[in-house]
């Protein structure tokens, strides 16, 4: 397993309405593509201006499979509730 941790700057008093637009866009997709396991959003108590994406996937091969132009769809799905982010990425040496 791979985990795609994704974080974004949100002002606080917008977060439930881009966390609204966040699941009905890039939550929906996720869910039909191959090798997704499951997603959660996280904050932090000392950061309430980070939301943190935890993406767990089967495979790295199987999430770089996802095509770029579908990937670029779904950001501009997003419209003004758009945001960059950072990336890390890690590897599951064990999970219980």
């Amino acid at each position: 397993m791979v985990i795609e941790h994704l974080t974004f700057t949100v002002d606080p008093a917008e977060r439930d309405e881009w966390l609204a637009v966040e699941e009905q866009t890039w939550s929906r997709f996720l869910e039909r593509q191959a090798g997704f396991i499951r997603k959660e959003i996280w904050v932090e108590r000392d950061h309430p201006e980070e939301v943190h994406a935890m993406i767990v996937w089967e495979s790295e091969a199987l999430w770089q499979a996802i095509p770029a132009d579908e990937l670029a769809a779904v950001d501009a799905a997003m419209g003004t509730w758009f945001r960059d982010c950072t990336m890390r990425i890690y590897d599951v040496l064990r999970s219980c």
